[in-house]
């Protein structure tokens, strides 16, 4: 940590490119986290109520067809103990899984432990592999932090077709802004336009079975299909750590490390790119929540974000092989001091921005999240 000013609720400080603090120097992520809670009553009666209303009105939308729901599932805490959860609560969901290639056998074989446990159908989409490690080498040399953006942007997209497929009007997602906290908003941005203007630069493979989430489409799934987009643990009380231990009690679920660890482009991401490259450290968003809820220390907190974060030789072996990358081209793209961000290259920001009344509409209905409108949908720095 620096000398400059912390948020007195968690581990954010000055040193975020967008921040800032009222009297009580509580800093704006935190009070955004605030104005969620109360927005969406989590884990109160009034949180818990309008779930409930949800629920009746997913079965009742689902009478007659095979599933209900659909819910997205990664190999992880939050994403399989949700689909255990949906199965709890008398829903039937189709699990969804995007396979960027990139998967660690952990979380391969969590999903068929999970989907067999509740005896839950699973749709896989398998990207060419080659075709996704020409877009990840691309993302390399376009010198941004965003590495595994095209994953982030694809999930969604696979997750509606698969929707769109079954005719389900319903995706459940598991993310919770109490236990993940809010990504800052700085030098992180990810789109299907960015995806599209750094393949065309630095790519050499055509994107046939890339899933890209375009600005049509999306629009698409929410206007057309009217699919809405539901995160329950936005509503209902979730501890990750309770739910890592009902996932393995009940379906012998194994525990990979981390949030996000179940890949192994996320892990070089996380791990490797972020703080070595570009001085950007993911533990911070962690333990500013459990500064937050009170789970850690800040005490704690800071001692463990003071350790430093060991380069995994063996993902970097692993990334060089599979991005057919020699040791000097390697250290040159991740080691160099060349810099870049989304703003360098073209995205949907200005058109997102220009259409935030559409999306005002949109997240009011669920058809697109509140965390996108807010993201995506205002110059940055201004809500």
């Amino acid at each position: 940590m620096t000398d400059s000013q912390v948020c007195s609720k968690c581990l954010y400080s000055e040193a975020l490119a967008v921040i800032d603090f009222d009297d009580n120097g509580v800093c704006n992520y935190c009070r955004q986290i605030d104005m969620l809670q109360d927005e969406y009553g989590t884990g109160m009666e009034k949180g818990i109520g309008a779930f409930d209303k949800i629920l009746e009105e997913i079965k009742l939308n689902g009478k007659g067809k095979k599933y209900d729901c659909v819910v997205g599932v990664s190999g992880g805490t939050d994403s399989s103990y949700l689909l255990m959860k949906a199965v709890d609560w008398g829903l039937r969901p189709l699990a969804v899984h995007y396979d960027n290639t990139w998967n660690t056998d952990i979380a391969t074989q969590n999903i068929s432990k999970v989907t067999k446990e509740l005896n839950v159908d699973l749709h896989t989409y398998v990207v060419e592999s080659v075709e996704m490690d020409d877009l990840y080498k691309a993302f390399l040399k376009a010198c941004v932090v965003e590495f595994d953006g095209p994953t982030d942007i694809a999930i969604p997209q696979v997750i509606r077709q698969a929707a769109a497929k079954y005719n389900v009007k319903y995706i459940l997602e598991g993310h919770s802004f109490v236990e993940e906290g809010i990504s800052p908003i700085s030098d992180n941005y990810t789109d299907g336009k960015y995806i599209q203007s750094i393949h065309k630069l630095y790519g050499t493979r055509p994107l046939k079975t890339f899933p890209n989430l375009t600005f049509l489409q999306q629009l698409k799934w929410s206007l057309l299909y009217r699919q809405q987009y539901l995160r329950p643990f936005w509503y209902v009380d979730y501890d990750k750590e309770q739910a890592r231990q009902e996932l393995e009690a009940r379906c012998g679920w194994t525990y990979y490390g981390g949030h996000h660890l179940e890949n192994r482009a996320a892990i070089f991401n996380t791990q490797i790119l972020r703080p070595q490259k570009f001085n950007q450290d993911y533990r911070i968003l962690a333990l500013s929540a459990a500064t937050r809820n009170g789970k850690v220390s800040r005490q704690d907190a800071i001692k463990e974000l003071s350790q430093e974060i060991l380069v995994d030789v063996e993902t970097e072996k692993y990334v060089m092989k599979r991005l057919n990358l020699s040791s000097s081209e390697y250290q040159s793209l991740v080691y160099s001091k060349e810099r870049k961000t989304w703003r360098d290259y073209e995205t949907y920001k200005k058109r997102f921005e220009r259409f935030e009344p559409l999306f005002r509409f949109l997240v009011r209905h669920n058809y697109v999240t509140k965390s996108f409108y807010l993201k995506y949908c205002f110059p940055i720095g201004e809500r």
